[in-house]
């Protein structure tokens, strides 16, 4: 599905892994990991939009979306354990 036809209605860029994080996962479950470890830095390091997402889940059900195929390793299953952590 293409970005433009999810209708998503709050979008949080900062929150996203940066483009360097992404790249040097590239999906290798070896690296499983420190992609959460280095990815969770990044998320503190934008605390505010995270802790708006983390009230807005407060409310009520959220969607994560993410593009990876692996439902198991991808950035959206990070973002859900540190909502869920930070309740």
């Amino acid at each position: 599905m293409r970005k433009t036809d999810a209708a998503i209605d709050y979008w949080v860029k900062e929150l996203a892994p940066s483009t360097e994080l992404r790249r040097w996962f590239a999906h290798d479950p070896s690296r499983w990991e420190e992609f959460r470890r280095r990815y969770a830095a990044e998320i503190e390091a934008h605390r505010e939009e995270f802790d708006r997402l983390r009230d807005l889940a407060l409310k009520g059900p959220i969607t994560l979306v993410y593009a990876a195929r692996d439902e198991t390793h991808n950035d959206a299953v990070v973002l859900r354990e540190l909502l869920l952590a930070h309740r």
